[in-house]
């Protein structure tokens, strides 16, 4: 097959998502629990001026989106983005990007299981972490086995729980900032320059905030997996990667701003669990009744959802890495739902791993493989520009038309998109909560690309 030629169909995988379904399915993957939970750690860094920082990281998730579209319309192949590098930087690229990409988002699976499994102790404190944990592995397991159909109406319903949370959400902080709740007036916009002013941090500080938010971005390239399974991906894969991105930054810049705006950001950036969540507070003064208890339901869906739909992105890079030739052969068979059940396994049986880490040593070894899942998605971004430069390049030297969807401003911004990424990467080494990122990131990634030369022979001979 040559290199501008696309793959028409994928044997075996079935054409059954819907163009909805594949943009919740982005949604799902790409907003966990960092939004919820997780933002303190970026308004600490950055104060009120934390809300630059997502306009910012918006901005970069943008380009990125828009360069996978441009691939992808051509080529709606198994394995999305770690295909195209294949076909257009190299296999050793392709195999690299892969193998990396599948490791991150299996580290990330374990991860957001065993966050809801702690969410559910929330409710029943003695309950054995185990207990939940092996639980709802099964149910995801489950909802991932059944046909692909299934589980793109299974995740646009338990996308849209969070979806509708954060609209309300903003729509509520709205009206509390600017016209106040029944008993409670108006906040206005005094707590952005309160308490040592808008960027309290200054510059580093809202640098630093990058690296965080970059995090929360992160998710936005699994719309690229699912070119392989929309009904119509020349017209359905483009319209999920801008929606998804426009929504993303929509959510998480008026929600950061919301939050900043009603409570002083220092009580914002130390806030420790559901119930000290900002937008437990909003509800609570909204008059929502339980408010901590709903919210605590809302965290544990966002979880689930964010785990369901890494496993299946992950499901389906090994699938592409089998077709390759670079995994065993037998991880690229379906079901007769058109299931990629032996390497949907293969990504449980790496959850499992991870989730039994997070118990038994919740502050040595999982905080490595987080370390390694951040790296390793960062490491992905800059193979995916990289990889339309090249898709670019080759298209124009064999006198090819252009893809119909294009990143404006390219090459240029793919330039500074990829420079933006790699000073994001580096400067994990000077923040204390991610600077095990490239202590671990470092040797793993020369550990994959030194065991290519092995696995390629291996392919050949087979």
């Amino acid at each position: 097959m040559s290199r501008g030629q696309s793959t028409v169909d994928e044997p075996g995988l079935r054409r059954e998502l819907s163009g909805r379904q594949i943009g919740m399915i982005a949604i799902g993957g790409a907003i966990g629990t960092g939004l919820f939970l997780g933002s303190g750690l970026a308004i600490s860094l950055a104060g009120p001026s934390v809300i630059i920082a997502y306009a910012v990281g918006g901005v970069l998730a943008l380009a990125l989106a828009y360069a996978l579209a441009e691939m992808t319309v051509v080529h709606p192949e198994a394995g999305g983005f770690g295909a195209i590098a294949h076909r257009y930087l190299g296999p050793l690229a392709g195999f690299v990007q892969r193998w990396t990409y599948w490791v991150a988002q299996v580290v990330n699976i374990g991860s957001e299981v065993t966050a809801a499994g702690l969410y559910v102790r929330f409710w029943w404190s003695q309950l054995p972490l185990w207990v939940p944990v092996t639980a709802f592995s099964v149910v995801m397991l489950l909802v991932n086995a059944a046909s692909v159909r299934f589980f793109g109406e299974f995740e646009y319903w338990f996308a849209m729980i969070k979806v509708v949370t954060i609209v309300v959400f903003v729509a509520l902080g709205l009206v509390y900032v600017t016209v106040g709740l029944p008993g409670r007036p108006a906040t206005g916009l005094g707590a952005l320059t309160e308490h040592g002013g808008f960027a309290p941090g200054g510059v580093a500080g809202l640098w630093l905030a990058m690296t965080v938010v970059t995090f929360s971005y992160l998710g936005t390239e699994a719309v690229a997996l699912t070119a392989a399974e929309s009904r119509d991906p020349a017209r359905d894969v483009p319209r999920a990667a801008r929606r998804m991105v426009f929504r993303l930054g929509l959510f998480y810049l008026l929600g950061i701003s919301v939050v900043v705006a009603i409570v002083p950001w220092p009580e914002a950036a130390v806030a420790d669990g559901v119930a000290q969540s900002p937008f437990v507070r909003l509800f609570t003064a909204a008059g929502v009744p339980a408010a901590a208890g709903i919210m605590n339901f809302v965290v544990l869906t966002a979880a689930l959802s964010a785990m369901s739909t890494n496993l299946y992105v992950s499901a389906r890079m090994a699938y592409s890495l089998a077709r390759d030739g670079y995994a065993p052969k037998a991880l690229a068979r379906v079901d007769a739902r058109g299931t990629p059940r032996n390497a949907l396994l293969l990504s449980a049986l790496g959850l499992t791993l991870a989730a039994v880490l997070a118990v038994a040593a919740p502050d040595g070894a999982f905080a490595l493989l987080v370390g390694i899942a951040l790296f390793g998605a960062l490491v992905t971004w800059l193979l995916i520009f990289a990889s339309q430069l090249a898709f670019r390049r080759s298209r124009a030297a064999e006198g090819l038309s252009p893809s119909p969807i294009r990143l404006p401003g390219a090459p240029s911004t793919t330039v500074l998109a990829m420079a933006f990424v790699l000073a994001v990467l580096v400067t994990l080494g000077f923040t204390r909560q991610f600077a095990p990122a490239l202590a671990a990131g470092v040797p793993f990634l020369l550990l994959v690309a030194l065991s290519y030369p092995a696995v390629r022979r291996r392919a050949n001979r087979r």
